[in-house]
Formats: structure tokens, sequence, C-alpha cells
């Protein structure tokens, strides 16, 4: 992330802006989490007065999230101005801009059933592309731009508090996912690590393992009977408690590992489970997801 300001310089601001959907709101709570004092939807005058020096309205309060976006009507064209005249001696300012795919964003207004501020009696498409456009601008000064499409409120929490956290005194732990897939199924977008298990025996073909998963105590009785299921998953193990520090120094908010068999339904499903375990014990927060569980019994 660009630092905007020298620390130490004034009160440290974030503004957070976006597209409407975007999760601005989901974030804000995650900066009040980590000591932040948050301020959402100002009118675009109490907005400008307010930057200008915050600690006149908050004292005592050093680290300060803003919130706003399009329903400060004025705001897209005046959002530049706002950032280039804030006194760096008072503040240092971090801009952080939210954005989605068309198809996320459409979504989730589908989900809420409420109308795009910008196409209130039309289809929500029309606003989103038009919001795109009135803050291009904008987005092209943000210090920090994320991508919330396919982001949990885990993904989001652990983010704002790798990025924002320290210096309010609070550490956050890297999310581990760990994801069973079927290669037949095509193989899962945003893995960071990725196992082909598919060398394994396949209980598949074991007519009363057939119908059963990998989380069963059939098929796990089944593959530990197999001398490379367990070294497999210890040497897995292995690798992962040398890595997954190392990714952590990189200030990594989450971690994807996947690992894959034919199906998903047998091999990897228990290699997942297995691995979740093992690094529980080892101290690391981790979460399971079995893509393809339900696909049928292949």
């Amino acid at each position: 992330m660009r630092e905007t300001a020298r620390a130490g310089r004034g009160a440290r601001l974030v503004l957070i802006t976006g597209l409407s959907g975007s999760g601005k709101s989901t974030v804000a709570k995650c900066f009040e989490d980590v000591g932040y004092y948050c301020v959402d939807n100002l009118p675009l005058p109490l907005l400008t007065t307010f930057l200008a020096d915050p600690s006149a309205f908050v004292e005592g309060e050093d680290r300060i999230a803003v919130v706003a976006d399009v329903r400060a009507p004025g705001f897209a064209a005046q959002a530049p101005r706002l950032l280039a005249d804030l006194d760096r001696q008072r503040v240092a300012p971090t801009l952080v801009f939210l954005e989605a795919s068309d198809d996320a964003l459409v979504r989730r207004f589908s989900e809420t059933r409420r109308p795009h501020p910008l196409a209130e009696d039309r289809p929500p498409i029309e606003g989103i592309r038009r919001e795109r456009e009135l803050l291009a601008d904008l987005r092209g000064r943000a210090d920090l731009v994320l991508d919330t499409s396919d982001w949990s409120i885990h993904d989001i929490r652990s983010l704002v508090f790798r990025e924002f956290g320290r210096d309010a005194g609070v550490e956050p732990t890297m999310v581990v996912s760990l994801l069973s897939f079927g290669f037949k199924y095509g193989t899962p977008p945003g893995v960071d690590l990725m196992f082909d298990v598919r060398f394994l025996p396949n209980p598949h073909f074991v007519a009363e393992l057939r119908a059963r998963t990998g989380s069963e105590p059939e098929v796990l009785e089944f593959l530990d009977r197999q001398p490379e299921f367990g070294d497999l998953v210890a040497r897995v193990a292995d690798l992962l408690r040398f890595l997954l520090p190392r990714y952590r120094q990189e200030n990594r908010s989450y971690l994807t590992i996947a690992v894959g068999c034919t199906g998903g339904r047998h091999r990897s499903v228990a290699v997942v489970e297995r691995l979740a375990a093992l690094l529980e014990k080892d101290g690391w927060t981790s979460r399971v997801h079995h893509r393809d569980l339900d696909r049928g019994s292949a």
C-alpha cells in the first residue's frame, strides 16, 4: 500500500469510497473493530468541513475512517479536490476504493431488493455502469483498490486488520482456506497452492464406499490402510508448516489451498479434513469447503 503521508503527522485518516454495493459499510465496521472512529455518509458540505480538520469534531481520536460516496450529491466531481486540499500537517490520508464485478453487484442489489442510488427506477446495471464512469478519476487516485467480488466478511476483516490494525495495537491472523474439488469439474479460481491427489487408491471403485464421502469413517479407514495416504498428509502438513509463516510475513490476510481428486468426493475431502485438523493443532485459523461433495457419486 502506498503511503501518502509520513507516520506521526496528524491523525490517520482513511477515506473509504467506491461503488455502491461493494461493501463500504462492512469495511467501516471492520475499522471500528481495530479502534478507528468511523463516520458514514456525511452530506458534502459537512464532509468538506470535517475533512479540513477532523480533530475539531472528534477530539482525542487519532485514527479516523470516513465513508463517502455518490449518496452525497456532487461527491464524484468534488472528491478529487477535497483530497488535494487536505492539510497534511493535520491528517495523514489514505484513500481506499472498493469495487466488484457487475455480476456481483447486480446479484447483491437483487438479494437486498434495494434500488441503485443512480438508477432508482431503472435496472441496477445502468446505475452501476454510470457510477463506474463517475468514480473513475477517484479510483485512479486510490492508495488501495479492493475488489470484493468473491470476498466474504472474513476476508475483508482479515485484510483490514492486516493493513490497518497494527498501528492500533491489533495483530490479525492469516485465515487459511482449505478447498477440496474434483478435476472433472474444473480447477477452482483464485487458488494459491494446489495439490493433486489422484495417485491415491480411489474409494470410488470399492462398491460399498462409492456412495460415501471422504469425511465418513468408512472411507477414512480405507485410506488409512494405504501407506501413501498417511505419507502424503504428513509431507504436505510439513510443507505448510514451512510456508504459512512466510506467507504471513508477506502481510497475506488469507491463503487458499486446494486439494483435487477426480470427482471431489473421496480422496481430496479426506486429505483436506486431515490437514485442517493438523493446522488447527498448530494454531492456524482455517476454513474448510468441499466444493464438489454433492455432485454425485463419481
